[in-house]
């Protein structure tokens, strides 16, 4: 699964790289650098528009599926499996009609040490480029609550450069495959040939701060000695 990841590239780095229009102005100073995003916060999630080829939005990462009866349930919906994505009922409707990319520059995963305890290693491309992980994204209208937008990022088997670490790890798609990903037209079916990420990852050992999601700095990324 993918319980943290960062996202600390500037506004005009993720415009470029995305393709966008523009990233609206209210939207900009929310872009600060991040070193510790977790669930429950505003994540950094690309759509599709009818007034623009793609948006930049703010929504908050835990899905809450718009048949919910509270948005509680957004707390344990983080990840979701591409495998199960066309049949499980909290996405199946989002796969089809609601797919977005969600923004990262390196993602946390944790593997368990000799001693037992988990070590966490931060997980980036080795060229440093940005992240684009395929997610989905939903809206939902309790009563008397305000609208409320979602997202959860959807995972699949770790590749074999991360696979001694994690058994799974987010979908990060390529700039081949995003537009295909964002398209309705595409089926689910079609998308999840394309699941499997062949990008060149690197990750080294950190240190324990990334457990604390109130923490939030770029000495969380830095190399640490992994535990025995």
């Amino acid at each position: 699964m993918c319980g943290r990841f960062a996202l600390f590239a500037s506004a005009e780095s993720l415009g470029e790289y995305f393709d966008l229009d523009e990233i609206p102005l209210a939207i900009r100073p929310l872009l600060t650098p991040r070193y510790n995003v977790a669930p429950g916060q505003a994540v950094a999630v690309i759509r599709s528009a009818a007034d623009v080829r793609r948006k930049l939005d703010m929504l908050r990462w835990g899905f809450v599926p718009y048949w919910a009866k509270d948005r509680s349930i957004g707390r344990r919906l983080i990840n979701a499996r591409a495998e199960t994505l066309a049949v499980k009922p909290a996405f199946r409707d989002a796969a089809t009609r609601r797919r977005c990319l969600i923004a990262a520059s390196g993602f946390y995963e944790w593997a368990k040490s000799a001693s037992g305890a988990k070590q966490p290693f931060f997980v980036s491309r080795r060229d440093s480029e940005l992240l684009a992980f395929a997610g989905l994204w939903e809206r939902w209208c309790g009563a008397g609550e305000p609208m409320l937008e979602t997202c959860v990022i959807v995972t699949t088997e770790a590749n074999s450069a991360l696979a001694g670490i994690h058994e799974r790890m987010p979908v990060v798609l390529g700039v081949e495959d995003q537009s295909r990903w964002l398209d309705p037209a595409t089926s689910v079916e079609s998308c999840l040939r394309f699941v499997r990420t062949s990008a060149d990852f690197r990750a080294w050992p950190v240190g324990a701060g990334v457990n604390d999601p109130r923490y939030d700095a770029p000495s969380l990324i830095e190399a640490q000695t992994q535990s025995s």
